[in-house]
């Protein structure tokens, strides 16, 4: 499983297997939240099958379906709504990680610290620099 944190409370990963969601738990994990729509790829578990697994492991689970290259501000408000109310740390996964970076980094926007934000990012393997103005002044 290849976790990437990008700050204390949260971490990112590409899409987890259902075997993997055990992995999470053992890892300290608390909360899980899947970015990825149901069929995006034919191999992907359900969001049905990753909650029964997480639930089996007492985490708690979210599906908030984020859509490749469509992602909205609803999408970022109700991501920073989750963190804001989730147990830590928390780990959240898309097809490659990519997405739940990019709803973390947004989620951050407005708050003085775009700098720190590009950075982690960066450290995790991500690159959100192309995301530095609304960084700065917010959604």
């Amino acid at each position: 499983m290849d976790v990437r944190k990008l700050s204390d409370a949260v971490s990112v990963a590409p899409q987890l297997s259902v075997r993997e969601i055990a992995d999470a738990a053992r890892l300290g994990f608390r909360t899980l939240i899947n970015n990825r729509p149901d069929g995006e790829d034919f191999l992907q578990p359900s969001a049905r099958e990753l909650e029964a697994a997480a639930r089996e492991q007492g985490l708690e689970y979210h599906h908030l379906p984020v859509v490749s290259g469509a992602l909205t501000e609803r999408d970022v408000h109700a991501f920073r709504a989750l963190l804001a109310h989730a147990e830590q740390p928390v780990l959240a996964f898309c097809r490659s990680g990519t997405r739940s970076t990019t709803l973390w980094a947004l989620a951050q926007a407005g708050g003085g610290n775009a700098d720190a934000v590009i950075t982690a990012a960066a450290q995790a393997g991500y690159d959100v620099s192309g995301l530095r103005g609304i960084l700065e002044r917010g959604l």
